[in-house]
């Protein structure tokens, strides 16, 4: 039952993301790297999953911790060597898996060579290959434009007496893509990793890679209330998603393409299902995983799911493949937003959804947002409102009870704090335990890999009640039913959930055969075989 023919290896498979400075630490300086990495490969083949992704290790002066580059053709010493990463790639790809690796094609560090020269005069000739502009007759910035990271995105450069954009970080200047040289010299950025053997990319901020040629004001947001971060005060309609930008995806596809072999381009996106359809392109021209956060920011409950799942598949293209994330290094933990005891449904309906499914590092041993006292904080976007950190969903990950949870030498100081329940919450703990959170991602990995009907097959709603949600999916005559109590209290399972029970977040009930009055606890979930 594993033929799949006709899906490619990032349909069937699932993604697991990697946070490089927080995954494995083996130099001993608290700050995890590539060589860390490879020695968990072992777990990663165990766990099953299918390829890695992993957020930038390049050099950089860390202002945003490493999406800032001053060099996007190498790895920073803090992490290891190219040497580090070609052996990475081979011991991957031994395995079985593929590596997916960052692509920041929106912007540059302010030390990076190419913005130091086009800062050196406005004769330079690569002062066209940032976004430069004069400043109004008052001296002000040229438009209204802010910075997602809070305040004005334009810096004032005293040298050359103009205003420079940077949609994040204000020493995160941003590449004008509307330059032909820039564009060849960013697909030279990917020829060299895919040179290299990468599997393929995620593209950070994409929606931000054009911006308005004219530099027009962006309208106020209506719905804007105080107390939200000031970027939203107004719609980024001359900053984002400009019409524009497709071209520029067509022109990255064209070099993943041309250098064979099944590889894939991911979209970061925070977009509307109407905008972000658009993304996968005419023809098959766009990105192949346009990603899909709406599950990080939807209300945890059956009635707002059910018309999540069935709003994004009434608004997929043809050629357009699904895919599903639960939580990443820009957002809290699933852990955190549902609780601890629903992270065994979510697990369940992040893994048979249709579509290809990211898996960040520890929501499978169901790591919560780490407590980060004032004096530790890192993240620049929490500069101005701590509440606004990223680190919360970027602690070191939690191997085992000792002093430093596995991530690093017990006299070594991690980056971030570690959380005080890795005592208890680590791989180690988890992975003798078959009741464990940990247990229930690797047999739902195992069974996604073992029937078709849940890494490819088609989906269909089911009419369930209640605080249940519950759908089929099918493929080549075999229907498998999926069910999930997102409430408080036990429900009735319908009529049409009966069958052997192939999966359970409690796993004394598989094996076994569902018959009425079967009921589903809160929080639990299960496959079933009808």
């Amino acid at each position: 039952m594993t033929e799949r023919r006709g899906h490619l290896w990032w349909q069937r498979g699932v993604v697991y993301h990697i946070y490089p400075r927080s995954f494995a630490d083996a130099s001993g300086d608290g700050v995890g790297d590539l060589e860390g990495i490879a020695s968990r490969l072992d777990y990663l083949e165990w766990l099953g999953v299918d390829a890695i992704w992993l957020s930038p290790f390049y050099p950089s002066p860390m202002a945003d911790f490493g999406y800032d580059i001053s060099d996007h053709c190498a790895v920073d010493p803090l992490f290891g060597t190219l040497a580090d990463f070609d052996e990475l790639v081979a011991e991957t790809h031994r395995r079985g898996m593929r590596l997916i690796v960052d692509y920041v094609p929106n912007h540059t560090s302010d030390e990076h060579p190419w913005f130091l020269e086009s800062r050196a005069s406005r004769e330079s000739p690569r002062r066209d290959w940032y976004i430069w502009a004069d400043p109004k007759p008052d001296g002000s910035p040229p438009n209204n434009w802010r910075s997602v990271f809070g305040g004005s995105a334009w810096e004032w450069d005293e040298r050359t007496g103009q205003y420079y954009y940077h949609a994040f970080h204000r020493k995160q200047p941003d590449l004008n893509w509307r330059n032909p040289a820039v564009r060849e010299a960013m697909h030279g950025v990917m020829r060299f990793w895919l040179e290299r053997g990468v599997d393929g990319f995620r593209v950070d901020a994409l929606r931000h890679l054009v911006k308005d040629e004219k530099l027009r004001d962006n309208p106020p947001n209506p719905a804007y209330e105080e107390g939200r971060p000031s970027y939203e005060a107004h719609l980024p309609v001359y900053t984002t998603d400009r019409p524009e930008v497709h071209r520029m995806i067509s022109g990255m596809r064209r070099v993943l393409d041309g250098c064979g072999g099944e590889r894939v381009m991911i979209g970061e996106l925070y977009l509307p299902f109407d905008r972000l359809v658009l993304y996968y392109g005419e023809g098959g021209r766009g990105v192949h995983l346009p990603t899909n956060m709406h599950l990080i920011t939807t209300p945890w409950s059956a009635p707002s799911l059910a018309a999540l799942i069935s709003e994004y598949e009434a608004a997929l293209p043809p050629h357009g493949w699904p895919n599903w994330v639960l939580s990443n290094h820009d957002n809290p933990r699933v852990a955190t937003r549902v609780g601890p005891e629903r992270a065994r449904a979510a697990a369940v309906l992040l893994l048979t959804l249709r579509g290809t499914p990211t898996v960040y590092y520890g929501d499978e041993i169901g790591m919560v947002d780490g407590k980060i006292p004032p004096e530790r904080l890192r993240d620049p976007a929490g500069s101005q409102n701590p509440r606004l950190s990223r680190d919360p969903a970027r602690t070191p990950m939690q191997w085992d009870a000792s002093p430093n949870a596995g991530f690093c030498p017990p006299d070594a100081e991690p980056w971030l704090p570690l959380s005080p329940d890795r005592r208890h919450r680590n791989v180690a703990a988890q992975r003798e335990s078959r009741g464990s959170l940990l247990c229930l991602y690797r047999r739902l990995l195992r069974l996604r890999r073992s029937e078709p009907a849940l890494s490819v097959g088609s989906y269909e709603p089911l009419e369930a009640g209640g605080s249940l949600l519950a759908y089929a999916r099918s493929h080549a005559g075999r229907r498998l039913l999926v069910a999930l109590n997102l409430g408080e209290a036990p429900e009735p399972l319908p009529p049409v959930l009966r069958g052997r029970v192939l999966l359970s977040t409690s796993p004394g009930q598989e094996g076994g055969d569902l018959r009425p009055p079967a009921r589903l606890g809160p929080g639990e979930a299960l496959v079933v075989a009808p």
